[in-house]
């Protein structure tokens, strides 16, 4: 990997990725937000429905170690339900990283925001016993038992107050930050309250063409200024870390 700015040098993705100290920027009330995204030149976030197949293995490591750096991952439903997740941090060397490395515990908080509940039980995020679940959600109904430790925080009214329950998660389980990979709805929401704190986004050398979701799916037309913290680039690929504007 080529970084282009700042510092034009070759690079390790892992040591890009490594040791960023987000949870020392957590704020006093809610932790550090950071989303990653991979889109096509053309602008689309998911191909047939999926994300997967616009990045190349240089963007799957790159999201992987992004789970060695935070305290809880955040994903939508409907993310769920395309993607169908396993335990976050599947591979144990990156467990490793994560004790050895970032002193955090081996698996991440896996935060899912739902207003239905309707969610692929039998996913391996709930399957495997690995790490801890909390449900965001609106629905008053209960979830079914499930072999993973789950915690299921109601939000009444029509949707989930997501600064309310990034608050919540600060003040009362510790969490200094957090990484969204939730889809362009979730992410344009988080953006429209003013959540998210810096943007890791993949541009993969592809066209997609048709239609489909951009990265801020259903966004007001607002513009926020973004500050480039680095750029880097591996076989046409455009790896770039922006910081929201105060």
């Amino acid at each position: 990997m080529q970084r282009l700015f700042p510092d034009p040098a070759e690079v390790e993705v892992d040591d890009q990725y490594t040791r960023l100290g987000l949870g020392e920027l957590a704020h006093q009330r809610r932790p550090w937000v950071v989303t990653n995204f991979a889109l096509t030149v053309d602008g689309r976030a998911t191909v047939e429905g999926r994300s997967g197949a616009i990045g190349s293995a240089t963007d799957t490591r790159v999201l992987q170690l992004l789970r060695t750096q935070v305290d809880a991952v955040m994903i939508g439903a409907g993310t769920l339900r395309a993607e169908r997740y396993g335990r976050v941090v599947s591979d144990p060397e990156l467990r490793g990283r994560r004790e050895r490395i970032e002193g955090l515990g081996p698996d991440p908080l896996a935060v899912i925001v739902t207003g239905t509940l309707d969610l692929p039980w039998d996913a391996g995020l709930f399957e495997s016993g690995f790490g801890r679940v909390l449900i965001l959600t609106s629905s008053d109904q209960d979830p079914p038992e499930t072999k993973a430790s789950l915690r299921v925080e109601r939000h009444p009214g029509e949707e989930v107050d997501l600064r309310r329950a990034l608050e919540t998660m600060r003040r009362e389980r510790g969490i200094r930050s957090l990484l969204c990979e939730g889809g362009p709805q979730l992410h344009a929401n988080l953006l429209e309250r003013r959540l998210i704190d810096e943007l890791f986004v993949t541009t993969a050398p592809k066209l997609a063409g048709g239609a489909g979701p951009t990265l801020l799916e259903g966004a007001p037309p607002i513009v926020h200024e973004l500050d480039l913290v680095w750029l880097c680039e591996d076989d046409g690929e455009l790896f770039a870390r922006y910081r929201l504007r105060s």
